[in-house]
């Protein structure tokens, strides 16, 4: 039952998290992502009425998939997660959040190690790493301390 508990808190937190990182994100790196001339033009327009309604009207289903499939991969190591202290588990489980989520992803992003081998040099302007890694980050340390407060108060 605890599985199954972890899975469902883990599918939430994910889902709370990247959406409370994207708005934020969004706030900061909107000329990334909106506008004929945004720099990222293989994204979908945010501020195109079409594009934006396609984006929303998925948002939530595939963050909710997205996340119960990560929940998986901790369920293996679910029953030592409670040994490690908090500051290793918070260690933990953001390193699993920002290096396999996102700066080793096999799928190519500007701010990523494949993005450096696969895209043009034009998507590729340090000036908007901050604003990237911003999002990283944030999402991160939400899902970390999240998952950190929810093994230490799950009942085992």
């Amino acid at each position: 039952m605890e599985y199954l508990y972890f899975s469902i808190a883990f599918t939430l937190i994910h889902t709370i998290s990247y959406t409370i990182a994207g708005a934020c994100a969004l706030k900061i790196s909107g000329d990334l992502y909106r506008g004929k001339d945004r720099l990222y033009d293989f994204h979908r327009d945010m501020d195109d009425t079409k594009d934006s309604h396609f984006v929303t009207t998925r948002f939530l289903p595939v963050q909710l998939l997205r996340g119960a499939l990560m929940s998986l991969v901790f369920l293996p190591i679910l029953p030592l997660l409670p040994e490690l202290s908090p500051t290793q588990l918070f260690a933990f489980v953001f390193g699993a959040m920002f290096i396999f989520t996102d700066l080793a992803s096999a799928n190519p992003f500007p701010h990523n190690i494949e993005g450096h081998v696969y895209f043009k040099e034009k998507y590729l302007q340090r000036e908007k790493l901050p604003k990237l890694y911003f999002e990283t980050v944030v999402y991160s340390v939400l899902v970390g301390l999240s998952v950190t407060l929810l093994v230490l108060y799950m009942p085992w």
